[in-house]
């Protein structure tokens, strides 16, 4: 179809045309930075912590009563909380992902002082069977013996502090040593006594998995037992019995302390937790999802009544287009037409904008930089909705008989 005759009718309308231009620009560029945003946060959602979500529950508990030793102690409530029904196993730890805990320790890769740290790790220290507990999987390496297990209380008060072994991530692993295994490695953490990398987990989360600030990427495990007043509980259960074993757990730990009065502070399955973390960031999506749609059905409702308004203008145009013998086709692509060149004028100036705004979310925000691919992304919906938006009022002009269009012009 020959486009000079709609240019120039545009040119005689150069107001409302400018004005759907720039409603699909300004629509184009908030859309296709919320798709990316959008997108970010369902990624941090959907990231797996390496642990079993489903069947792992935790609980903190709080002496009221100081004791000397609370190493016995913690070992005979993780006894007691093994012989639950429907415990498959059972471990302390410093603390758990989507906690309020969060310990962070410096790594070195050689002796010395803290400005020789290369990377900064969450440090989940552990008792025994604590893989075993949260289902994290080793991909290289073993787990730790029981003869490198030391209670943290004594190590707090060694000089120096030594602890034989360590785990860390794969992606630790990674980073740390990109050209080859990481077995054996020494690593420094909490003193100039180097630890030795004795297993890699596949995948294991840090507490506030996400954070805005880069923290998280790096976690390690440390043979180094808390007792109940420095951890928390971990049970991994059958996901049917959840409820049941949290309610016989925390009961059992209430009364499982002759002379020593506890409480429970907290308790919760891990898949609560994780689903109360991600609250904001499901807000976030639905949000601007919300946004979104509300942009979209507006600046569709605005080709409609634009699309209509002008059909009515040229109902004459029409009816001597028809005559000339014009087909329905014909005038059905020309309105078509009209909309996709209004619409590509419009995506253009929307994609300069989208890049603006993405520039803007980069300084003030720290945000990463708008991918190239969201672009086309966002082109292609506002063309699609461009088409589907003027096919009603386009369909009906088409529809009018060339005696009936002449007559109403």
């Amino acid at each position: 179809m020959d486009i000079l005759p709609i240019l120039s009718t545009l040119k005689r309308h150069k107001t409302a045309a400018g004005l759907i231009v720039l409603q699909i620009a300004l629509t184009c560029a908030i859309v296709c930075n919320a798709l990316f945003l959008i997108s970010q946060r369902i990624e941090r959602i959907s990231e797996p912590s390496g642990m079993a979500d489903a069947e792992l529950l935790m609980l903190q508990v709080s002496g009221m009563t100081r004791t000397e030793n609370d190493g016995p102690q913690t070992q005979a409530d993780l006894q007691a909380l093994r012989q639950i029904p429907g415990v498959k196993q059972a471990s302390i730890v410093n603390q758990i992902p989507y906690g309020n805990q969060s310990s962070y320790s410096g790594v070195r890769l050689r002796a010395g002082g803290e400005e020789n740290a290369v990377v900064s790790a969450a440090n989940y220290l552990a008792g025994e069977n604590f893989l075993e507990t949260s289902g994290l999987r080793l991909t290289e390496g073993r787990d730790f013996l029981p003869s490198e297990y030391v209670d943290l209380a004594l190590l707090q008060s060694a000089n120096p502090p030594q602890v034989p072994a360590i785990l860390i991530t794969r992606r630790m692993a990674q980073r740390l040593f990109p050209d080859g295994s990481p077995l054996g490695k020494p690593m420094w953490v909490f003193s100039d006594e180097p630890h030795r990398i004795v297993g890699v987990v596949d995948r294991l989360v840090a507490p506030h998995p996400g954070a805005e600030d880069g923290e998280g990427e790096d976690t390690m495990i440390l043979p180094l037992r808390p007792s109940y007043r420095s951890g928390s509980y971990l049970l991994r259960v059958d996901p049917a019995q959840r409820d049941a074993v949290l309610k016989a757990a925390s009961a059992l730990l209430l009364n499982n302390s002759p002379g020593i009065k506890r409480l429970v502070r907290d308790q919760a399955t891990l898949s609560d937790q994780r689903h109360d973390y991600y609250r904001q960031d499901r807000s976030m999506i639905q949000l601007l999802a919300g946004v979104c749609i509300g942009l979209l059905v507006v600046t569709a409702f605005g080709i409609v009544g634009l699309a209509s308004f002008w059909v009515q203008q040229r109902t004459r145009m029409i009816g001597t287009r028809r005559a000339l013998g014009a087909t329905r086709g014909q005038i059905l692509r020309y309105f078509q037409t009209e909309n996709l060149l209004l619409s590509t004028v419009g995506i253009l100036l929307g994609m300069v904008g989208a890049y603006g705004i993405s520039l803007l979310l980069m300084r003030y925000y720290e945000l990463p930089r708008l991918p190239a691919i969201y672009l086309p992304v966002g082109a292609l919906v506002l063309w699609t909705l461009g088409q589907i938006a003027v096919f009603g009022p386009a369909r009906r002009a088409a529809a009018l008989p060339p005696v009936v269009a002449l007559r109403g012009g």
